[in-house]
């Protein structure tokens, strides 16, 4: 792995298309042999995994929404949810072992072998994506098949995908993909969820079109890397420091007179 990106690649998910089916869920489990989990359907929709943790590394949402038709009926939302592959990620700040770097395709991964359970980017991350493993410590998360990409092979979630609602490929590219979908859409209540390079996080290396609002799908509508003030906040350490360091050293100064 290196520091040094070669061409940034993504996710581009398009939760249009999603029928739900949970093959991305099946096939990211498969792939990186991740432990069994979401057995137990949560009384509150079809959805049985809840979100994403340590072993789900892809989360498909149900969501269940009235309509205002004068029969009732309901209008099902769903959604594959992933990490997000922060352009400004704040795992990256906290985390004090290196174990959370950077590749050379601009994804984030966790080396598990040298991740010593501190939990620092669990609270970091504004999207609750990380998450440390009952039983081991560590924390895990999507690696966007880093080991498939190697090998100049899609991940498998987008693999699996029936219908292409998860699209993977160069980043610039799926951006523009997801503009003319928006556009060729024409519904007033879809938008484009991180796909904008100035937002909080530097925009993301995955991002959605949605078809309501960020909070219906459980995402903060206006998410903000936690550590974007600290290099501010070190400035501001620096300078009261040398101020005291000063202090010191005039009051010291003063008495040998």
């Amino acid at each position: 792995m290196t520091s040094q990106p070669v061409e940034r690649v993504g996710f581009f998910t398009d939760t249009s298309v999603c029928i739900g089916c949970k093959a991305c869920e099946v096939a990211c489990k498969e792939w990186n042999a991740i432990p069994a989990d979401g057995l137990d359907l949560l009384g509150m929709s079809f959805d049985n995994t809840g979100q994403l943790d340590a072993n789900s590394w892809r989360h498909v949402a149900f969501i269940e929404q009235p309509t205002s038709a004068p029969d009732g009926g309901m209008r099902w939302l769903m959604a594959s949810d992933v990490c997000k592959h922060c352009t400004h990620a704040a795992c990256l700040d906290v985390c004090p072992t290196g174990s959370l770097l950077r590749t050379e395709f601009d994804t984030v991964v966790v080396q598990a072998d040298i991740c010593n359970g501190c939990g620092y980017c669990v609270s970091a991350c504004p999207y609750g994506v990380i998450a440390r493993r009952e039983g081991d410590g560590r924390v895990w998360k999507c690696t966007m098949c880093y080991d498939r990409l190697g090998a100049d092979l899609r991940p498998a979630c987008a693999t699996a995908c029936p219908t292409e609602s998860i699209q993977f490929g160069p980043l610039d590219e799926l951006r523009e993909r997801a503009a003319a979908r928006l556009e060729a859409l024409d519904d007033p209540r879809a938008r484009l969820y991180g796909h904008d390079p100035d937002d909080g996080v530097g925009g993301q290396g995955a991002f959605f079109l949605l078809l309501d609002e960020p909070e219906v799908y459980g995402l903060p509508p206006a998410p903000v890397a936690t550590t974007r003030d600290l290099p501010d906040m070190w400035k501001h350490a620096g300078l009261a420091a040398l101020t005291m360091a000063a202090a010191v050293v005039v009051s010291f100064l003063g008495r040998r007179r």
